[in-house]
């Protein structure tokens, strides 16, 4: 009863929050104007600047913004306990995420769709728009890194989910062109498309697993698998399959947005949404019928390994997404700025998506600390299904299970798919409280997670494209300037950094998230003052967003010095230079700050360069409305 008190009473403060504070933010702070030429009508190529339904940019928004921060997170952090992770999860989205989001959309809108990192040069100076725009590229290359590696141990852990993650992308091309090219409804589509998609979790689950592992091509499970058996480190499963998400992320960022990124994206919304409220219902009727779930973790562990890195301030960017992520702000001023046909939309899509997002984490953090207590699984190959991982003949439940992921060793020993399947068979057990059953439940939940990863990993492909073509501009490198010349740079830097952290290929999961969350949030940070500089310049209140700015400087900053320390011990020559170079931007670009805080109120920013060229009113197909329509 007492997770799904929390459950609902975290939900109640999400819909509070929106429409006070959020609605504040709206009308008060930023004044959004129906009526304001948004840059999707105003520049309109039909290729990334495309006006589009808020529904259909909701669903992008939402997914490119959750992608598994919000998942992998909060699964690691509750090893300090769920309560602290809670109160994070709650007083950050609300308070700190969720105006972040908006700011950075909002100031983008009124860049003509320009990167926060290129506003940063109007807002502050010329040297802040090079340094955020590097701070952006380093960003960029860890979260490609990070989330193909995801995938693949997603993959490679969970052989039911491949079929149906890469079904959905011809199903998602399908939709995009019906919807686009021939002026289509998008209801039965998209409800075909979900339909589909759950048809294709089915036959993955029961009929067609796929592990590489089994095709006879030699694979091992994993990079130290294979330097056991005398192979190749790079003969190895997850190797394989970053590799190959890499190569479909280079194809999907240069397609037009229509063509797969907002298909899937709006397919990937319903399937969370569909998913959330699964697990929801699962609370809400285990104490009925399913004996109760309760918490089978601490409320607050006071007894972690001795190399776990402390709560305090590792707290703050382990969690990220869930809570505050600066990744959010690439994603509301790289694409859906120019996605966006009316500013009033604004409120609704950067607030109200980031509360949904702490919604998530909300439930995952309860999946892994109460729903996985109802037990834990093994993969069975012959049948075809997963069973109970037995201990003297029992099912292991209760804090047993708790312990098999989260419990003895060192933190060092944990690895990525512990935290991931933390989440994915917790989650399976809520629902499976509504009758479906442990094997389907597993797949359902390991598709979710890669679908979101896939979103997010194709996304920041597509910004990291944006960022390269703004920071080769800045610099006069217009070599580097080409759609595919500056992808294939964007997928081969991350690419480096999934296969070469760590020991072995593939296995810089935990080492390379805690690099991931003080440069994400770190990034957050620099996002805030980005915010706070055209608030002031505009003569808008600045109090609200200066708390939030302060806290998202220091914490990461503090957590980045603690990390290069580690590194430095194990000599980790890679993450110890991007670590180097993250914080000698951020303090620079903070003293360029300063030195002119006191100049900025009222003085507006040098106006945007005219358009070169007038854009077709029809560029963007079928759906695309009148000048400034809402």
């Amino acid at each position: 009863m007492e997770t799904l008190l929390i459950a609902l009473g975290a939900f109640v403060a999400y819909i509070i929050a929106y429409r006070t504070y959020g609605r504040w933010l709206g009308e008060k702070v930023f004044r959004l104007n129906a009526d304001a030429v948004c840059p999707s009508v105003e520049v309109n190529d039909g290729r990334d600047f495309v006006p589009t339904r808020r529904s259909i940019i909701f669903g992008h928004h939402f997914t490119s913004i959750a992608g598994t921060g919000p998942i992998v997170g909060p699964a690691i952090a509750v090893f300090w306990g769920w309560l602290p992770a809670l109160i994070w999860v709650l007083v950050g989205s609300i308070f700190i995420g969720a105006v972040h989001d908006f700011g950075a959309l909002v100031v983008s809108l009124r860049s003509r769709g320009q990167t926060i990192g290129e506003v940063a040069g109007r807002m502050i100076n010329p040297r802040a728009r090079i340094l955020f725009l590097v701070v952006l590229f380093l960003a960029l290359m860890v979260v490609i890194g990070i989330f193909g590696l995801v995938i693949a141990v997603i993959f490679a852990t969970y052989p039911v989910s491949v079929l149906a993650v890469w079904i959905e992308i011809p199903i998602a091309v399908a939709v995009g062109f019906w919807v686009y090219k021939r002026g289509g409804n998008l209801l039965i589509p998209s409800l075909i498309a979900l339909g589909l998609m759950y048809f294709a979790v089915w036959l993955g689950a029961y009929h067609f697993p796929i592990d590489l592992t089994k095709l006879g091509l030699g694979l091992a499970a994993n990079g130290a698998a294979a330097a056991a058996a005398g192979q190749s480190p790079f003969a190895n499963a997850i190797v394989v399959w970053t590799v190959l998400l890499l190569v479909y992320c280079f194809i999907a960022s240069v397609l037009p947005v229509w063509t797969l990124l907002q298909p899937r994206d709006f397919i990937n919304s319903h399937q969370l949404l569909l998913a959330l409220a699964v697990l929801f219902l699962g609370l809400l009727l285990t104490p009925l019928i399913g004996g109760g779930m309760e918490f089978v973790a601490p409320a607050i562990n006071t007894n972690p390994p001795p190399d776990a890195p402390p709560i305090w301030p590792f707290l703050f960017i382990t969690i990220a997404c869930g809570a505050v992520s600066g990744f959010h702000c690439l994603v509301s001023s790289g694409t859906t700025s120019k996605q966006l046909k009316c500013e009033t939309d604004a409120r609704a899509i950067g607030y109200g998506s980031m509360l949904l997002e702490g919604g998530l984490a909300v439930i995952v953090i309860l999946a892994c600390t109460a729903g996985l207590g109802k037990g834990v699984y093994s993969f069975d190959a012959d049948a075809h299904r997963y069973v109970p991982v037995l201990a003297e003949g029992s099912p292991v439940v209760g804090a047993a299970a708790w312990d098999k992921y989260y419990g003895g060793g060192t933190w060092a020993s944990m690895k990525l798919p512990q935290k991931i399947g933390g989440f994915i068979e917790g989650g399976a057990n809520m629902i499976a409280t509504v009758g479906i059953p442990i094997t389907l439940g597993i797949a359902v939940m390991a598709v979710l997670v890669a679908s979101f990863a896939a979103t997010t990993l194709d996304t920041a492909t597509r910004l990291q494209r944006y960022v390269i073509t703004e920071l080769a501009g800045a610099v006069r490198l217009p070599l580097l300037q080409g759609r595919y010349v500056a992808t294939a740079i964007a997928v081969g830097s991350g690419g480096f950094i999934a296969l070469f952290a760590g020991k072995s290929p593939g296995s810089g999961g935990l080492i390379l998230w805690p690099i991931f969350g003080a440069t994400n949030q770190l990034l957050a940070g620099l996002s805030f003052l980005v915010i706070v500089f055209y608030l002031k310049r505009h003569n808008r209140p600045v109090w609200f967003a200066v708390p939030p700015t302060i806290l998202m400087l220091i914490m990461p900053a503090w957590a980045m010095v603690h990390q290069l320390q580690s590194w430095w011990a194990a000599q980790d020559w890679l993450l110890l230079s991007i670590g180097v170079i993250v914080e000698i931007v951020q303090v620079w670009m903070v003293i360029e700050a300063a030195l002119l805080w006191s100049k900025v109120r009222g003085v507006k920013p040098d106006p945007l360069p005219p358009l070169l060229h007038a854009v077709p009113a029809t560029a963007g197909g079928p759906s695309t409305p009148g000048r400034g329509a809402c």
